[in-house]
């Protein structure tokens, strides 16, 4: 299986990006194909509403107008067949990074051989993960269409654990 883990941590050390490491390492030893995007890294612009990418019977359908490293992420994402979103928490939420990178799949409205989606979140406190998990849920279990293959989420001391790398890695090899 083609899987997209689109990584909104800024930290490439961090306890996003360990939580990643060892989701890919589980689902590679699986024989996935995983492909990691540090999405803090790449300049990825917001959506700017212009509709340039639902002009239909156009030559550019699906396609976004904005130049940026989006156009690299779109070719993976139509291959995936599973996404994970990957995220420390602020304010309830996904990073900013993260959310434009979100926002700009709107261009490809379904990704055609999506089915799948996972959920990874990391913070410094409990119960703070409502706003990202809401938004997981409606915009892509629901709106999408795709199977929940789980929720993860890590606070605290959880971070960076073994018992929180395990969990991540068992579930890369349960796919």
């Amino acid at each position: 299986m083609n899987i997209l883990v689109l990584n909104g941590s800024p930290r490439p050390n961090g306890n996003t990006a360990a939580m990643v490491s060892a989701f890919s390492e589980g689902a590679t030893e699986n024989g996935h194909q995983v492909t990691v995007v540090n999405v803090c890294q790449k300049k990825i612009a917001g959506c700017l509403a212009c509709e340039y990418c639902h002009q239909k019977d156009s030559s550019h359908e699906r396609q976004c107008v904005q130049q940026d490293d989006m156009q690299e992420i779109y070719p993976v994402l139509e291959e995936a067949e599973m996404i994970v979103l990957a995220s420390p928490v602020y304010y309830h939420s996904f990073t900013g990074q993260l959310q434009c990178a979100i926002n700009r799949i709107y261009a490809l409205d379904k990704p055609k051989n999506l089915k799948k989606a996972a959920l990874i979140l990391s913070s410094g406190s409990e119960d703070v993960y409502g706003g990202a998990i809401y938004e997981y849920q409606n915009s892509f279990l629901d709106y999408l269409k795709l199977e929940n293959m789980g929720i993860f989420t890590a606070f605290d001391k959880q971070n960076k654990s073994e018992e929180k790398m395990n969990e991540l890695r068992e579930f890369g090899r349960s796919l």
